[in-house]
């Protein structure tokens, strides 16, 4: 009978939520600018979202500060369910080591709703860049120091790159910029002739024969790019980088309401069309429980903190 009250009492509060959630538009804001891999995987998963909580689902791009601005921005909005955060390893595992300043708790301002999936990052060089392999990259950067430059648009370039850099003895110019977007029309005109992103954006240039995909920074290598050997391949032992999203809402969202996001959200992600969608731009969706998300979450900011002291990158 306990049993049966407390599951009664479970579908009142979820129906609850449903009737009174959202009241209004709802807003998810992504960490990086338009066209970026988050902004395209964000605005697939928003329209079918907004659909199905019968509200309009804006998008609000805040691209600084490897993700904090949208992140703080977020962690003190009202916890009612109407501000959400397409959360990634930029603001959630990177930024607390790389920014001097944070401004938020990445564990204890956010409540996990669920996972999104996985980038896959590519090493990229642009075609007038004789350079075919990570070896010949590697080689010509040594007997070249400093002669090389690279663009970086998020965490995951800037810490890909520096990891490569340390483990490989070379030295090569970071040229970072806001978001991947900025960084690719200047790769694309030529200006910097390397870039490390997420395939999202990078794609189609690499299809075009525009850019040349030298290797991925998963130990697998990617479906999407089955030709392009791992960084572990081509010589970097035991390189290994995941970068992820996951949707997050600010501390003390109402059970109800972020247990309706959740199967909401877990629905849409793991749908043939929304999968089919993502993996046409080079992303792999999937969902998890909010609990999933949490643990996971606190294990990438130890991955995360531990690659970056490795690196030497300094805090800024």
């Amino acid at each position: 009978m306990k049993r049966w009250m407390v599951v009664a009492v479970a579908l009142t509060a979820c129906s609850g939520a449903q009737a009174e959630y959202p009241t209004k538009p709802i807003t998810i804001v992504v960490p990086f600018g338009a066209g970026s891999g988050t902004d395209v995987v964000t605005r697939v998963i928003a329209e079918p979202l907004g659909m199905a909580l019968k509200q309009t689902v804006i998008v609000e791009n805040k691209a600084g500060a490897n993700g904090a601005i949208a992140a703080i921005q977020v962690a003190r909005a009202v916890p009612d369910g109407h501000m959400l955060l397409m959360g990634t390893n930029s603001p959630l595992s990177a930024a607390p080591m790389l920014n001097k300043t944070l401004g938020y708790d990445p564990i204890n301002d956010f409540a996990p709703i669920s996972r999104v999936g996985s980038y896959t990052f590519i090493l990229a060089v642009h075609r007038d860049l004789n350079l075919t392999s990570v070896r010949e990259l590697i080689a010509y950067a040594k007997a070249n120091p400093s002669k090389l430059s690279y663009a970086s648009g998020n965490t995951s370039g800037i810490v890909a790159a520096a990891t490569l850099k340390q483990r490989a003895g070379i030295d090569i110019v970071h040229v970072p910029y806001k978001t991947v977007p900025q960084a690719l029309n200047d790769v694309l005109a030529g200006r910097v002739p390397i870039i490390v992103s997420d395939l999202t954006p990078t794609l189609p240039h690499v299809q075009a024969g525009v850019l040349r995909a030298l290797a991925v920074t998963r130990l697998q290598r990617s479906t999407f790019l089955p030709d392009v050997p791992t960084l572990h391949e081509a010589g970097v032992s035991e390189f290994e980088m995941d970068s992820w999203a996951g949707m997050v809402a600010p501390a003390g969202i109402p059970p109800a309401v972020a247990g309706l996001l959740n199967a909401e959200l877990r629905k849409i992600i793991d749908s043939h069309e929304t999968k089919a969608r993502l993996a046409s731009v080079g992303f792999e969706a999937f969902s998890s429980t909010a609990d999933e998300l949490a643990g996971f979450v606190k294990v990438q900011l130890g991955k995360w903190t531990q690659m970056i002291k490795d690196a030497g990158i300094e805090a800024e």
